[in-house]
């Protein structure tokens, strides 16, 4: 799947109409197939099997209309709820927040439900006819029509009130449980570690090609952030024209025309291929104006970093949320030392895999990304401090690498003197005691 194909994906699967759209539809066809059935099949067996009683038009028509109006005005409450839901939580854990929200589908199923159930019965109810009706034909005659009531399809409306009863007793759950401060973090630190075994699959140690410092540059000629690469785009255009391609931007990155996104270099043995097509390369890359999470682990990284600095800021003061960041941040911390980062999901070890050299991450850069973003903040609370040094020293310990275990507790020597600056007294003693404490216990 092209990076253009796979964000557009992604996009329509993000948005807030998506849903909405496919079970409007849904219902739709659905009232279309009941009308059948009703027109062409005698429903007096529902009655005969005890289902429900048959109504007259009067009634099916009240029924309806009652139903219709009810979930329309659901609809509207539902989509209000969820607008003030967004903007609290926009407001109050971070604007990068708000995507996470947009996303979330127990939200947007909900009010698909609603406009689902109104769509079906309003189709339905246009059917309904009394004795004696008259209508207009294509000729200008005058047609009598016979009284229609389309039972089945009633029954079908009845299931649909008693989902979307079902469905708002959940949505008035979800809400604020979607909200909490604790949900909020764990989906993130979920979705932080599958991605990480995502993108960094256990795969036996194996060193990382050399990446070819020059070669021919391949510019972006517009301006955001790169929220897809497809990298099978370019090992296929680079296995066609005999060359080697090596990244200079990363998912996330901010480029603007003229900044380098690649260079490109002939293969070593002379073997000719078909010129290179630079635009064709540059395709590859799919800007926006937004960092995603798509391909981006440091996107989710720094949603974690912006709740712990937000709470740790003097006017909010909430040191216990920071914790719960940290918790999730060491987890994380934790798996992608474990994983080998040289080596990307999609790299193979056939001669296609090895032509598009990444720019790979490296351990050191995801705990200054993390744990370093917040050093400043948590250096200024006494137990948000201890709790950061404690986290850091058990991401450390369960790590067999002693480059990575060195790289986590120089970061737990660069807290503990960046505290020295925020703190005095007993407090700076305690997250001095709790250091020396890791410290000789080596990490």
């Amino acid at each position: 799947m092209t990076a253009r194909i796979r964000l557009w994906w992604l996009t329509l699967k993000g948005s807030y109409w998506f849903y909405p759209a496919v079970l409007a539809i849904g219902a739709f066809a659905l009232s279309l197939t009941t009308l059948h059935l009703d027109r062409t099949t005698n429903t007096a067996w529902l009655a005969e099997i005890g289902l429900m009683e048959l109504a007259g038009p009067d009634s099916a028509s009240d029924i309806l209309v009652l139903v219709a109006g009810a979930m329309l005005g659901v609809a509207s409450t539902v989509f209000s709820i969820t607008i003030a839901a967004v903007a609290y939580a926009s407001g109050t854990y971070g604007p990068r927040l708000l995507n996470n929200f947009m996303e979330d589908r127990g939200n947007k199923v909900s009010l698909a439900v609603f406009i689902a159930t109104f769509v079906f019965c309003v189709n339905v109810l246009r059917t309904i006819r009394h004795d004696g009706a008259k209508t207009t034909g294509f000729n200008g005659e005058v047609l009598e029509l016979t009284s229609f009531v389309p039972n089945l399809s009633l029954l079908i409306a009845y299931g649909l009130i008693i989902v979307s009863v079902g469905t708002l007793v959940y949505f008035l759950h979800h809400i604020p449980s979607s909200i909490r401060i604790h949900t909020v973090l764990q989906t993130i630190g979920e979705r932080l570690i599958d991605d990480i075994r995502e993108v960094y699959p256990e795969k036996p140690s194996a060193p990382a090609p050399a990446r070819d410092a020059e070669g021919a540059p391949i510019t972006a000629t517009h301006t955001g952030y790169v929220q897809s690469i497809s990298f099978d785009a370019l090992a296929t255009l680079a296995a066609a024209t005999a060359t080697r391609i090596t990244l200079d931007c990363r998912t996330g990155d901010f480029v603007h025309p003229g900044m380098v996104l690649a260079r490109w270099t002939r293969d070593e043995d002379g073997e000719e291929g078909a010129p290179f097509d630079s635009a064709k390369a540059r395709d590859a890359f799919m800007l926006g104006g937004m960092r995603t999470s798509d391909q981006d682990l440091r996107f989710l990284v720094d949603e974690l970093v912006e709740i712990g600095l937000r709470a740790l800021s003097p006017g909010i003061n909430d040191p216990f949320t920071a914790i719960t960041a940290m918790h999730w941040l060491g987890a994380a911390t934790a798996e992608l030392g474990q994983r080998d980062l040289d080596h990307q999901s999609g790299d193979d070890e056939s001669a296609a895999g090895q032509r598009v050299m990444r720019r790979v991450v490296t351990f050191a850069d995801y705990v200054r990304r993390g744990f370093g973003s917040m050093r400043s903040g948590v250096a200024t609370s006494p137990l948000a401090a201890m709790v950061a040094l404690e986290t850091i020293a058990n991401a450390a310990q369960v790590l067999n690498d002693e480059t990575r275990r060195a790289d986590l507790m120089r970061e737990a020597a660069l807290l503990f003197e960046q505290a020295g600056t925020a703190l005095v007294g007993p407090d700076l003693a305690m997250v001095e005691a709790r250091y020396r404490a890791i410290e000789a216990a080596g990490g």
